[in-house]
């Protein structure tokens, strides 16, 4: 193989090793595609834990990069979420447990209550997650919210309030954690 061929291979692995965020171990690229729309663009990242207890990493993507967190929330374009499971078992329990406190914390009654039938499908769309379980909430306005585990499809609820909606539970008044909030804001 000739001098030009490696260092044409070293200089392209190097750069695509450079586009990946790595968050305790975990590699996040820097782009990600929802169906033929552009690129998502890594925001931020950063680690959700619960009692010194590192559950997973989370990494929102969206079209643009801001730190601006009434702009992420009434976004309405296409918003991905990814998370990168750390600890040895979450059970579906706790992850709805989780799921619902959140709703509850940042949704005002009324809302809880209109999104009350679509909170409940998207609780029965988990299962226990294990250490490198991957779950992704890939929002496209057209569509509505896939629920993806280890890129198995799970199901789609409808509605852009709906996805506002789980985007406060990381981004909302009371997150889930306050240093995830910051991370997934790229303030980190």
């Amino acid at each position: 193989m000739s001098k030009r061929i490696i260092v044409a291979l070293v200089l392209t692995l190097s750069s695509t090793m450079a586009l990946a965020r790595d968050v305790t171990g975990v590699p996040l690229p820097e782009t990600v595609t929802l169906g033929s729309r552009p690129a998502l663009v890594l925001n931020g990242a950063g680690i959700r834990s619960k009692f010194f207890i590192k559950v997973y990493v989370g990494a929102l993507y969206l079209p643009v990069r801001t730190r601006d967190v009434s702009a992420v929330l009434h976004h309405t374009g296409a918003v991905s979420m990814h998370m990168h499971f750390l600890h040895s078992e979450v059970s579906k329990e706790k992850l709805v447990k989780a799921w619902n406190e959140g709703f509850d914390a940042n949704l005002d009654p009324a809302e809880r209550i209109r999104l009350g039938a679509r909170i409940a499908r998207f609780n029965a769309l988990f299962r226990t997650a294990h250490k490198g379980d991957i779950i992704r909430l890939d929002f496209l306005p057209d569509s509505g919210t896939t629920v993806t585990i280890n890129n198995e499809s799970r199901g789609v609820i409808e509605g852009d309030d709906f996805m506002q909606a789980w985007l406060r539970i990381w981004l909302g008044k009371h997150p889930a954690d306050a240093d995830l909030k910051q991370g997934l804001l790229g303030l980190d």
